[in-house]
């Protein structure tokens, strides 16, 4: 019999990957429409506002490309929908690693999608400082949110953004909000030096936190409940509930130590179990209580322009360091001073004076 693969291609194409049982024939159908075709900017815009989430990953995508015509079109595509954002409250979520942050999350957020509400979830995962790679893994943590219609999950690498939160994080946040998600989440790395730039983008800081763990006085001692709206013990379940009631005594009086602050908020601290969803919805009418309590005082709406001021600045220091470090004569330079302190011809102050005097 004769060989009918002899005279086949290596580089022949084969059947595509099965989509996996959970997709809708419907939505793949949708994904490979969305394929086959390269959107412009105003069609991208356009299918975001109306809510289309491949579309909003897409825009995602665009905005953390470091490719400087993807940049372009990014800046396009932000001030296309800039006018178009609909109301919504920012919630940052923070934690030490293993104090159940994404357990919490896919908990909270399909508590919010029963209530009616859309909710978004921009998760920033660690890179590693040697590979520079992340595993981006909060869509197979969180797989029963991921189904939701209403649900958006986004995890994006933390590069070397100060403190692991994703650079472009805050024009995600205003894309999502196009597209009518009025629940933006905002999960952190959780390693001791994101909550500030997290706290600088969001109108809720919730901080959480593990009864019989070891770091509640680490937690006061790093100031980090100062910057918290509330605190919410988790895993307070089984064994663990009278450690954990323990903890939440102990946290409220560590926040009377605290000066009031300037939105008048007194934080809570609530016990819930993300694992039995228990104590779940006191969380959000506890957030809610906060948002009616802003709005009624202004805080809320000034606690926004805050925000844009600190956007503002914070854009300037990307965009300076980055038209810095991509001058030729600089990247030149840089290597030449490195080499100069490793031989200990010169010192980091010196170098660093030198090369920002150059033209």
């Amino acid at each position: 019999m004769a060989n009918t693969n002899q005279h086949k291609s290596a580089l022949s194409e084969q059947d595509g990957i099965q989509q996996p049982d959970y997709l809708s024939k419907s939505a793949a159908e949708r994904i490979r429409k969305h394929r086959k075709k390269q959107k412009s900017v105003s069609e991208l815009a356009a299918a975001i506002l109306k809510g289309d989430k491949v579309a909003l990953s897409q825009g995602i995508t665009l905005i953390e490309s470091q490719q400087s015509t993807h940049q372009e079109k990014a800046k396009q595509l932000i001030e296309a929908c800039l006018s178009h954002v609909k109301p919504s409250i920012r919630i940052g979520i923070t934690g030490v690693p293993g104090v159940g942050k994404s357990t919490f999350i896919e908990a909270f957020g399909t508590s919010l999608i029963s209530k009616g509400y859309k909710v978004a979830v921009l998760a920033v995962d660690p890179s590693s400082g040697v590979t520079h790679g992340s595993i981006l893994g909060d869509k197979t943590r969180m797989e029963d949110l991921v189904k939701e219609d209403n649900a958006f999950i986004r995890p994006s690498p933390s590069g070397d953004s100060l403190g692991g939160v994703a650079r472009k994080t805050r024009e995600s946040i205003i894309l999502c909000e196009a597209a009518g998600f009025d629940v933006i989440l905002i999960e952190t790395v959780g390693v001791g030096q994101s909550e500030t730039t997290v706290h600088s983008m969001t109108d809720f800081f919730l901080l959480l936190k593990l009864a019989g763990a070891g770091d509640e006085l680490q937690g006061i001692k790093r100031g980090i409940i100062e910057m918290a709206d509330a605190i919410v013990i988790n895993k307070a379940d089984g064994e663990n509930i009278k450690a954990a009631k323990q903890a939440k005594s102990e946290f409220r009086k560590a926040l009377h130590l605290y000066p009031e602050k300037e939105s008048q908020w007194q934080p809570k601290v609530l016990l819930a179990s993300a694992l039995k969803q228990e104590g779940i919805s006191e969380v959000w009418e506890m957030i809610e209580d906060y948002k009616t309590s802003t709005k009624a005082s202004s805080y809320f709406e000034f606690r926004r322009q805050e925000q844009n001021k600190f956007w503002l600045l914070q854009t300037i220091q990307d965009r300076l360091k980055a038209d810095f470090f991509s001058k030729p004569n600089i990247k030149t330079a840089l290597q030449e001073q490195l080499k100069a302190i490793e031989d200990h011809k010169t010192t980091a102050f010196e170098a660093a004076s030198y090369l920002l005097n150059l033209k």
